[in-house]
């Protein structure tokens, strides 16, 4: 039989640096610092990772939420704090829904971001989604290098049985290797005092065998946030100040026994009265006399 051709010995340097190049082709490329000079609030992207800077943030001015004095004079003084490079608290701000909550952490940020500007504080505002929560430490990576200050807030915080996400969130913030980074604050909006709901709770105490340990495990989350502020449904009084409070801004030429009448029929038919509540009443109104209606420029 013929002799078979010897197949030429490839070249194990080439050879290598083929497959290097072949896999740097592969492999994403990497991600750009973000440049958080650009606008005062982001939202965080984990997909790809990046931060979308909000041109104008949906907000309502602080003095506009009436009926919240005790709770904002709270988280503003804990904002200045933080602002200022003092110690200052994570925040959860609980309870009944259409109270302000989120408003009044953006409604904060934008006051002690423009009262303290001309010092040379730098306030951002990054929003992360609820679903994205497990990101969380990703997110912050990013931010920990920057030289501004970070609000890190999560609107409508809550987790259901059998979602581990959480457990990124307690890592963060305390009791983690890393930790919060400095220049980062937490704060977040939830219905739910725990952040978890109630028969949840309760279920894990009736099947674990040490009950205690397996609740603390539950409800030590929030135990992270060392300002709690609570939330409740606005009593009649409260919500006509504010409907009447908002009317007065914007000026809506609306006689006062028919601005109150109105107004809590509106409340009666929504089955609530809330500030969202007062605001969707004042949008209604405002459309029905053809005048315009806008927080940045009343």
């Amino acid at each position: 039989m013929p002799d078979r051709e010897t197949p030429p010995t490839p070249n194990l340097g080439s050879e290598l640096a083929r497959i290097a190049a072949a896999l740097e082709r592969l492999s994403p490329p990497p991600a750009d610092k973000p440049d958080f000079s650009v606008a005062e609030a982001f939202v965080w992207r984990p997909h790809p990772e990046c931060f979308v800077a909000v041109s104008r943030v949906n907000r309502v001015p602080l003095h506009l939420l009436k009926g919240l004095d005790h709770s904002a004079t709270q988280l503003l003084a804990n904002t200045e704090r933080f602002a200022s490079g003092m110690p200052a608290n994570n925040a959860l701000l609980w309870g009944a829904r259409g109270m302000g909550k989120s408003s009044l952490v953006k409604a904060c940020h934008a006051e002690v971001a423009h009262k303290l500007a001309n010092n040379g504080s730098d306030l951002k505002l990054v929003e992360i989604h609820r679903e994205d929560i497990e990101t969380l430490p990703r997110c912050l990576s990013h931010i920990r290098q920057d030289s501004a200050r970070f609000i890190v807030f999560c609107d409508d915080l809550s987790f259901d049985r059998d979602d581990t996400s959480y457990k990124s969130l307690k890592a963060v913030l305390e009791g983690g290797i890393e930790g919060r980074p400095d220049n980062v604050i937490f704060y977040a909006t939830s219905n739910r005092r725990h952040l978890m709901p109630r028969d949840m709770i309760e279920n894990e105490r009736s099947t674990a065998i040490n009950p205690s340990e397996a609740v603390e495990e539950k409800v030590s989350l929030s135990d992270r946030f060392g300002l709690w502020l609570g939330f409740h449904n606005a009593s009649q009084d409260q919500y006509l100040e504010m409907v009447n409070g908002y009317a007065r801004h914007f000026g809506l030429a609306i006689p006062e026994d028919e601005l109150r009448r109105e107004a809590l029929e509106w409340a009666m038919t929504r089955g609530a009265r809330s500030g969202r509540v007062a605001w969707q009443y004042i949008q209604d109104a405002a459309g029905r006399l053809g005048q315009t209606i806008d927080l940045e420029n009343p």
